[in-house]
């Protein structure tokens, strides 16, 4: 699938999705119900399509591991910086973290399966796995520090724990280090679910954002923009070349890590008292711009 082609899925799904959720097709139940399906089923079965007949040294590396931290932590850093001025508590933490929380599930790794091929989505799914372990905490205690807000986490540390995309990748990198292989209908019947993991999450990502109206301050929308959609992949791929990385992970690492703000940004912003109508904004500018960026992204990085 050629840049343009990508290009024109990515936006034709995402505007499908808020369609169908703009005329009621969509509603609470039925997103509630389609990310289930893309949270529990197609994501763990291309992170287990992924990795589990791929080589563990091949795609678990300490440059990988070392790199992805680097990466969040020097964003995350970088976006505390850059928004520390806005004086209303709610939209600077709703800005804070939707410089660097990726959506590296829904859009990221997908988007790296389809454009760059398995070698790549290997890579990407541990780049998901961990950055879940790392992005999501870091988010709450952003969030807490700024807002006051807290949160139980002992709960958010059990749903980390019991989170299925986590348990796809222990069980695929489980496989790929044992005798035990996967072979004839379970594994086409996986491949063919993988596959249809770009379509359900852009639909998916449409159906979820919510938005009251597109008015906001245009410097915070432009400052995070930029953040998330320029700075963080270009810091990505400044980290993994400074490390001396492999071009496969410098790729990998440079689209998932430009891939847009998550959703679940405007859940923990909603539940720890930060602004969720920039946060929904944000959600909805940062992912249909992304379609663009990304695409230029995959071009350009060798």
């Amino acid at each position: 699938m050629d840049v343009l082609m990508r290009l024109a899925v990515m936006i034709g799904l995402l505007t499908v999705g808020v369609g169908l959720r703009r005329i009621g097709v969509l509603d609470g139940t039925r997103v509630e119900w389609l990310n289930s399906v893309a949270f529990y089923v197609v994501l763990p079965a291309l992170v287990f399509n992924s990795t589990y007949d791929k080589p563990l040294a091949e795609i678990v590396t300490p440059t990988l591991l070392v790199g992805l931290v680097g990466v969040l932590a020097l964003t995350a850093g970088l976006g505390w910086l850059v928004h520390r001025r806005i004086a209303d508590d709610g939209a600077r933490a709703a800005a804070t973290v939707q410089s660097y929380h990726t959506n590296l599930g829904y859009i990221g790794l997908p988007v790296v399966a389809s454009a760059l091929g398995e070698r790549a989505a290997g890579i990407g799914s541990v780049i998901l796995g961990m950055g879940a372990l790392v992005q999501i905490p870091l988010t709450v205690s952003i969030l807490v520090a700024v807002t006051g807000n807290s949160r139980n986490v002992r709960a958010e540390a059990r749903r980390l724990a019991t989170n299925p995309v986590l348990v796809a990748l222990v069980i695929g990198l489980a496989v790929s280090r044992s005798p035990a292989t996967v072979t004839g209908v379970p594994a086409d019947g996986i491949a063919l679910i993988a596959e249809a993991a770009l379509p359900v999450a852009l639909l998916c990502v449409g159906g979820s954002i919510q938005l009251q109206s597109l008015s906001a301050d245009r410097s915070i929308v432009g400052s995070v923009l930029a953040m998330k959609l320029l700075v963080m992949p270009a810091v990505a791929w400044g980290v993994y070349a400074a490390l001396g990385a492999d071009l496969w992970t410098l790729r990998t690492a440079v689209v998932m890590f430009g891939a847009p703000a998550a959703v679940s940004t405007f859940v923990y912003v909603t539940e720890m008292g930060g602004d969720r109508r920039l946060a929904s904004i944000l959600v909805f500018l940062s992912t249909v711009a992304s379609a663009f960026t990304l695409s230029a992204w995959i071009a350009i990085v060798p």
